[in-house]
């Protein structure tokens, strides 16, 4: 595995805090799966402290960032089968740098508009607790 790139003061934003599961912590990002059931939604949150904008990272670390997000457009894709991979780090509500990456179907009740601005469906305890450790086998594997 790589070295550990994190900084010690890194502090999850307290809003995906209380909207994600921590499934993993890669070489530079935490991966969190989204307490949101019609989508398959993972967020990676670079562990840097104060970061809004994917340019704030130096270059080596977008690099990084860019390689972990495509790991996990691949897990999705791989595990998922969607017609399209969504990526997105807008951090509009949110300011904490964080990479949206949801699978995407044409059957989807969102289809083909984006899923923000819908209210969200939370998965049942026992349901998060078994999507959570789908994703948590396949991003080990993957």
């Amino acid at each position: 595995m790589a070295s550990e790139l994190a900084f010690p003061d890194f502090v999850l934003d307290r809003r995906l805090a209380a909207d994600t599961v921590e499934l993993a912590r890669w070489p530079l990002s935490l991966v969190l799966l989204m307490n949101e059931r019609r989508w398959p939604w993972l967020i990676l949150v670079p562990r840097r402290p104060e970061l809004r904008d994917v340019d704030d990272l130096p270059p080596a670390e977008r690099t990084v960032l860019i390689e972990e997000t495509a790991r996990v457009s691949r897990v999705l894709k791989d595990t998922m089968r969607p017609a399209k991979i969504n990526v997105a780090a807008l951090g509009n509500v949110v300011p904490q740098l964080h990479v949206h990456v949801i699978a995407r179907f044409t059957d989807d009740p969102a289809w083909p508009r984006p899923v923000w601005g819908t209210p969200p469906e939370l998965y049942e305890a026992e349901a998060l607790r078994k999507r959570s450790a789908f994703f948590r086998q396949a991003l080990n594997d993957g």
